[in-house]
């Protein structure tokens, strides 16, 4: 199901146009960092994403749906029911480690900082989006840069726009799923629509992907 209005991103494959080419080593996180981004029809494409990875990933995932702030969530169980990896709901000052997958929790934004850890700041009652993909993104372009990639997976609105152009801008990655297999394709039509995104892939795809990137 894709919703009306929405064209189909399977014409479009835009590369993103890079102003400079900085050195993984010019920023502190020592270890890639995989965000996957996600609103409405989320739950299934996530566990479907993680689900091939292997026990020893090499890199940290960070994984953002958004929910109802006021309501408690079940998600990092769902995900830990399908997946080899390590699922823990992310806590404030957490220490990011490779093979783990950290979920935002609900009335929480996240933030990736310069020491490797995790900062969870509140929502507060209005949007933006919450968690902020954006938010979450430009947080981790600046502490990862190259070694960052961002996953915009399906979902409604336009949430991960500003922070898709900070990813590439600052060096790294972003990929964003396909029309056909996203329930609600407006989040990652919108990535697209930034001309930031590197690869528009079916949902089981992703994974190789993501494989790719971290070796």
């Amino acid at each position: 199901m894709t919703e009306s209005g929405v064209d189909n991103l399977s014409a479009m494959e835009p590369v993103a146009v890079r102003l400079h080419a900085p050195s993984p080593d010019s920023f502190p996180v020592p270890f890639p960092v995989i965000a996957l981004v996600a609103s409405a029809g989320g739950v299934e494409a996530l566990v479907r994403v993680l689900a091939p990875l292997p026990v020893d990933l090499p890199a940290v995932v960070l994984v953002a749906l958004h929910q109802d702030p006021n309501r408690a969530s079940q998600l990092a169980e769902i995900l830990r029911r399908g997946t080899r990896l390590r699922v823990d709901v992310a806590a404030d000052q957490m220490l990011m480690e490779p093979g783990h997958v950290l979920v935002v929790p609900p009335a929480r934004h996240l933030l990736v900082t310069s020491e490797a850890r995790i900062g969870l700041i509140p929502t507060g009652a209005l949007p933006p989006a919450r968690p902020s993909a954006d938010l979450m993104l430009s947080t981790l372009a600046v502490t990862c840069g190259t070694r960052a990639l961002a996953v915009i997976l399906t979902g409604m609105g336009h949430d991960g726009q500003a922070g898709v152009h900070a990813i590439a801008h600052c060096g790294g990655t972003v990929l964003a799923q396909d029309v056909a297999s996203s329930a609600f394709s407006a989040m990652p039509a919108a990535a697209a629509m930034t001309g930031r995104v590197h690869k528009v892939l079916s949902l089981d795809a992703i994974p190789e992907a993501i494989l790719k990137h971290v070796s």
